[in-house]
């Protein structure tokens, strides 16, 4: 089965198997639920004892790290103003077992606008109710980002 829609375009052939996709669909859903502000949605694919961790770079070229708890994500997620929209392609999924990571270029917009594009690296774990994302790390550039392969986003 290939995953084409959740994943964008493939720059190589390559037939997803079940797991991969399913990896992909907590994933896409994820982005979805930050869209729709939907607290249940993120809760049912985001681990809320995990954490993600950003890399970004300031005005002065310094590197900044920040660590940000799921279970804070979740709690203010109803209450965001502005609505922001997260897309990948060309995602590597790895599956072993119980386990898996996905690693994908992305772009990101708020309120219609792009801010910034990077690379995200997920991890998850498979439970009884499917794979939930227990964290990852991800960067950000807000300038220098090559255009999206998925044009620009639709509102």
């Amino acid at each position: 089965m290939t995953l084409s829609c959740s994943a964008g375009p493939k720059t190589a052939v390559h037939e997803r198997t079940a797991e991969e996709a399913a990896v992909l669909k907590s994933v896409q859903q994820f982005f979805d639920s930050m869209t729709a502000k939907d607290v249940a949605s993120a809760s049912a694919v985001l681990d809320p004892e995990g954490a993600f961790v950003s890399v970004r770079w300031n005005d002065d070229g310094q590197r900044v790290v920040r660590r940000s708890l799921n279970r804070a994500y979740l709690d203010g997620l109803a209450a965001q103003e502005k609505t922001v929209r997260e897309r990948m392609w060309d995602a590597d999924v790895q599956v072993h077992g119980p386990i898996a990571t996905v690693r994908t270029p992305y772009d990101f917009h708020i309120d219609g606008v792009f801010s910034h594009c990077g690379v995200d690296i997920f991890q998850l774990l498979k439970t009884e109710g499917g794979w939930i994302i227990t964290g990852g790390t991800y960067t950000v550039k807000r300038s220098g980002c090559q255009p999206s392969p998925l044009g620009p986003p639709g509102k």
